[in-house]
C-alpha cells in the first residue's frame, strides 16, 4: 500500500483513538492528479450530511494540468464522498455523538490501483500532551541514534 499523502498536522494535533477505511468518489482527472501526488490533507475534514452520506471536506487535489480544458470550473477543495459500507457507517454516526470525538483523514493510500482514505476517529489534544508528546519523541530518536553509534 503506497502511502501517497499523510496528515501530519492530524497525528500530532489529535489523539487517534480508531482507525477505519473508506473509499473515494473522484473524477478522470482528479484520480491522475491524487496518483501524481498532488493530494494536501492539512486542515481537512469529513462530516455527515443529511441523508446519511460521509463527505471530505477542505483536502485540495490540485488540477490536472494536460486535462485543463475539461476541469474548467475546477474548485480544488469541493466536498468529496466517501464511500463506506452501512454498517461502518452507522458504527461511525454512532461513534461521533459523543462529545469532543471527530473524524478526520489521516492518509491516502493505493490498493490494488484504487485509491483509499484512512479515517481517524480522533480526539484533540491538549497543549501539554502535545509537549509530553514530542519529549518522548525526542528521547526515542536520541536513543536509536545512540544505539547506531554503538
Amino acid at each position: 500500500m503506497p502511502t501517497i499523502a499523510t496528515n501530519k498536522e492530524a497525528l500530532q494535533n489529535y489523539e487517534v483513538m480508531e482507525t477505519s477505511e473508506a473509499g473515494i468518489v473522484l473524477t478522470g482527472p482528479e484520480v491522475r492528479s491524487v496518483k501524481r501526488g498532488s493530494i494536501q490533507l492539512k486542515g481537512s475534514y469529513c462530516s455527515l450530511d443529511g441523508k446519511g452520506e460521509l463527505f471530505l471536506k477542505n483536502a485540495h487535489i490540485s488540477a490536472y494540468k494536460p486535462a485543463a480544458s475539461v476541469q474548467r470550473d475546477y474548485t480544488p477543495t469541493h466536498r468529496r464522498k466517501l464511500l463506506l459500507s452501512k454498517q461502518e457507517l452507522r458504527s461511525l454516526i454512532g461513534k461521533l455523538q459523543a462529545k469532543g470525538i471527530t473524524l478526520i483523514p489521516l492518509r491516502v493510500y493505493t490498493t490494488r490501483g484504487l485509491i483509499k482514505v484512512e479515517l481517524g476517529l480522533c480526539r484533540g489534544r491538549k497543549t501539554y500532551d502535545k509537549r509530553e508528546q514530542k519529549k518522548k519523541k525526542d528521547i526515542e530518536r536520541d536513543v536509536k541514534r545512540e544505539l547506531r553509534k554503538k
